[in-house]
């Protein structure tokens, strides 16, 4: 039996084995939107295995009508799938409505997934209105020296996209007589200040500086 509506069709080639058919059918799913495909696309969010068909799968939803696409994907945000998480997430700070802001709870912003985390920090950081940039700071801080490399890039990332009225909680925060927090911190600090510095550069001049706080003052 033959699939007889869009939806069907579509379900059946994002579900063949080839990544390349697979991608085919998101780009084609965002260059002929189609309310009914919004669903599917979502759904397959939650499953697809490469990244570059994920990536098609996000743009092919900004491709469709935010409002219904932003419905589909929000209820995702508190999947028990740590991807349909961190794609809705992706996808969500892609759409740029507001609404998201909304379901990024402190649960969310510390996910035990860092790819989760990560994303729910770029899209919070993104989305976050005038009156909760202090508090999502707050919350965010919580979060300093956790992970890799990456992971704590991300998150000073989003406090350069916060911006200035997350300045004192970073400073305080650099304060802690917890080094690992206290070199992310101070990192951040170096990247909120100058954008351009790579943050590499920043974390080495940072665990510098907490490093000399262990040295006897001198006479």
């Amino acid at each position: 039996m033959t699939d007889t509506t869009p939806a069907e069709r579509l379900r059946a080639a994002l579900a063949q084995s080839d990544a390349s058919g697979r991608l085919q059918a998101a780009l084609a799913a965002g260059t002929r939107p189609h309310d009914d495909y919004i669903v599917e696309l979502v759904a397959r969010c939650a499953v697809e295995t490469d990244f570059f068909v994920r990536d098609m799968l996000t743009w092919a939803l900004t491709r469709h009508d935010p409002a219904r696409a932003v419905a589909a994907l929000l209820p995702e945000v508190g999947s028990e799938i740590p991807q349909a998480r961190s794609q809705a997430l992706h996808t969500l700070s892609k759409i740029g409505d507001p609404a998201a802001f909304a379901v990024i709870t402190p649960a969310v912003l510390r996910d035990r997934h860092p790819e989760v985390a990560r994303a729910a920090w770029r899209t919070a950081s993104g989305l976050v209105p005038d009156d909760a940039h202090e508090s999502l700071a707050e919350e965010l801080a919580t979060q300093f020296g956790r992970g890799d490399h990456d992971t704590q890039r991300s998150l000073s990332r989003a406090f350069a996209a916060i911006g200035f009225r997350a300045e004192a909680v970073v400073e305080r925060a650099a304060a802690s007589p917890y080094d690992v927090v206290s070199a992310h911190a101070r990192a951040t600090a170096i990247v909120m200040d100058d954008p351009d510095t790579e943050f590499a550069e920043a974390v080495v001049e940072a665990r510098r500086v907490v490093a000399q706080r262990a040295l006897p003052a001198e006479d």
